[in-house]
């Protein structure tokens, strides 16, 4: 089971593939457990995150008495935060990091929480460059945590649609 590159925090990109046709085999069964349980990781993240979000707005509404103000007050601030800790402000970090402009951080930033990953766009992998030993480890919880944050967004827009 032979890899063509480093391991990379997120699959999806077309530069990390198994080459044998055990190591392909081996991906397919791990694929159908492996997708279905970080679906359920990812759910749970953020069911966690929301639920800080309602404590947050309770305690609010307790406080300040402020009823249905509290918590859109929290909805709006969750929302707002997330977009700063996973889409506007990661992309000045990749500027730095890998040399690219804003919009193509920002760009890679929503790729990859989207889980879309076309690849042409990688992190730590330009050889001109030094990367710190922590960066590769903080993205991948960046992704972590971005994609329930995502997916968040996306459900709650689900039920505004329905």
């Amino acid at each position: 089971f032979r890899f063509n590159a480093s391991f990379l925090p997120c699959l999806g990109y077309g530069n990390l593939s198994p080459s044998t046709a055990v190591g392909r085999i081996f991906c397919i069964v791990f694929a159908l457990f492996g997708i279905p349980l970080n679906l359920v990781l990812l759910n749970e993240i953020g069911q966690l995150m929301l639920l800080g979000v309602q404590h947050c707005a309770c305690r609010l509404e307790e406080v300040f008495c402020w009823q249905n103000k509290a918590s859109f007050l929290m909805k709006t601030c969750a929302l707002v935060t997330g977009l700063l800790l996973f889409l506007l402000l990661p992309p000045l970090l990749f500027s730095d990091k890998e040399g690219w402009s804003y919009e193509e951080g920002f760009y890679y930033s929503f790729i990859t929480l989207s889980t879309i990953g076309f690849g042409d766009y990688v992190i730590g992998m330009n050889p001109d460059r030094t990367y710190p030993s922590w960066y590769k480890n903080v993205i991948s919880l960046w992704i972590l945590f971005g994609m329930a944050w995502l997916a968040l967004i996306i459900k709650f827009c689900i039920n505004l649609l329905e």
